[in-house]
């Protein structure tokens, strides 16, 4: 269906630029941006805008501008204000009796439920094109934003790191691919696990609180190893490091325009990348290997003189 592929493409776009979860929370007086998770205006609360990807929206406060929800149901309860329009792409908005909207009720797949007895003053109707041009418009600059970042990023990490360092990756990935990717997922969902942990006790939340924040970058650098990596299986060894960063990354940027899948490449770009590193640094911590023997070395015994 388009509008499912158009929620695809959105919430693609958003977990591309802001890899790490958003989660569960009540919230005050600042717009929110949710990645997944629940965002709950209490009553008596404010918000000033409201923008989830995937999760789901309870409104018993007062919200001051907008509610975009682009894979998230949306409950609007009773004595419930919303000032903004109220914009779902792939779910339903449930409108309570003596809920308040002050303006437009837009969706763009199911049919919202609006009880008897709450007000609507806009129109209650159905997307048009007019109204998600905007939805198209961030996408591509979410993918913009990222593309540019993504590239800067692993320019910098070539340019920092010796020379033998991404080669080091590259024989990580090809020889010890299992243990790769086994890593990589314990990284992927170990880290915002145990900072999770650590918030919640007393004594780690400086910790946790250091950790959540620091996910975005580690899981940046994850995705341009593998970037790095693929290129050098598709080029000649002769090419240097940065043009096989080049060739890996633009692939990946490419696949990352695929509603859907764009959003599986990061995760598998992330996870692999982010066990590679692991691996490749892990090794060097051992003695180095000695060098083989050539093939067409014999042994030549000396006879008497």
């Amino acid at each position: 269906m388009q509008v499912r592929a158009t929620a695809a493409l959105l919430l693609a776009g958003v977990l591309l630029a802001f890899p790490s979860p958003s989660f569960a929370r009540n919230i005050g007086s600042d717009d929110e941006i949710v990645i997944t998770g629940t965002v709950r205006v209490p009553h008596g609360e404010h918000a000033d805008r409201v923008v989830i990807g995937d999760g789901r929206v309870d409104i018993h406060g007062h919200v001051d501008g907008v509610i975009l929800a682009i894979d998230a149901p949306v409950h609007i309860a009773r004595g419930a204000v919303v000032d903004g329009k109220v914009i779902s792409i792939a779910r339903r908005v449930t409108v309570d009796a003596g809920a308040t909207l002050n303006k437009d009720l837009i969706y763009a797949d199911e049919k919202p439920r609006v009880a008897r007895g709450a007000t609507v003053d806009g129109d209650v109707r159905r997307a048009g094109a007019g109204d998600l041009w905007l939805g198209g418009f961030l996408v591509a600059a979410i993918w913009i934003a990222f593309t540019l970042s993504s590239l800067v990023l692993g320019l910098i990490l070539i340019w920092m790191t010796p020379a033998g360092a991404s080669q080091a990756a590259f024989r990580a990935a090809r020889d010890r691919t299992g243990p790769a990717i086994a890593w990589g997922i314990g990284l992927f969902l170990g880290l915002p696990l145990a900072a999770v942990v650590a918030v919640l006790t007393l004594v780690g939340i400086p910790l946790g609180l250091l950790m959540l924040l620091a996910l975005l970058p580690i899981y940046a650098i994850g995705y341009v190893a593998s970037a790095f990596v693929l290129g050098r299986a598709l080029l000649s060894g002769r090419r240097g490091s940065v043009a096989a960063f080049l060739v890996g990354w633009g692939i990946l940027r490419a696949v990352a325009l695929a509603p859907g899948i764009g959003a599986l490449a990061w995760l598998a770009a992330t996870v692999f990348g982010l066990g590679v590193l692991t691996v490749a640094l892990w090794r060097s911590r051992g003695p180095e290997e000695p060098p083989a023997e050539p093939a067409s070395a014999t042994l030549v015994q000396a006879g008497p003189a």
